[in-house]
């Protein structure tokens, strides 16, 4: 409880601007979360963008900055949130953020076997040949689906 209290003070000592964005990151990782929670995925697909489609659009340094500052927001945020933001909520938020600022983004959904035999998912958001968000490991998975 202390850390929240914590939080909401360093929160309400931002800039506006500032406060705006992290409660748009917020609303996003929330609004995900609850659509995966809810909803088949049928439903949620098309608004991630056209199935198995890809991008490779270069873009320029400051979009990049730009994109890279979101991810970095909407990884940092997921950590304190009282609802879980694994990797398919944060790609989903980061694709629906950026796509608002007219930025194209690929996200992946991707499988790979445990060496138990069970299967491990992962999704991930590339911009270009930049993997902005759930970049760790992705040799490992086998992609079974693309949003772009």
């Amino acid at each position: 409880m202390q850390k929240l209290i914590i939080l909401i003070i360093k929160f309400c000592r931002k800039p506006l601007a500032e406060q705006l964005f992290y409660t748009e990151i917020i609303f996003w990782l929330g609004l995900s979360r609850l659509a995966i929670l809810t909803l088949p995925f049928k439903w949620i697909a098309p608004f991630l963008g056209q199935h198995m489609a890809g991008t490779n659009e270069i873009s320029s340094k400051r979009t990049r900055q730009k994109s890279i500052r979101i991810a970095r927001a909407i990884r940092t945020i997921s950590e304190h949130m009282p609802w879980e933001c694994k990797c398919l909520v944060q790609a989903m938020a980061g694709k629906i953020m950026l796509r608002n600022r007219k930025v194209t983004t690929t996200l992946y959904l991707g499988v790979s076997k445990k060496e138990t035999g069970e299967l491990n998912a992962h999704a991930w958001l590339r911009m270009g040949e930049l993997v902005i968000l759930g970049g760790g490991g992705l040799e490992q998975f086998a992609v079974v689906s693309t949003f772009a």
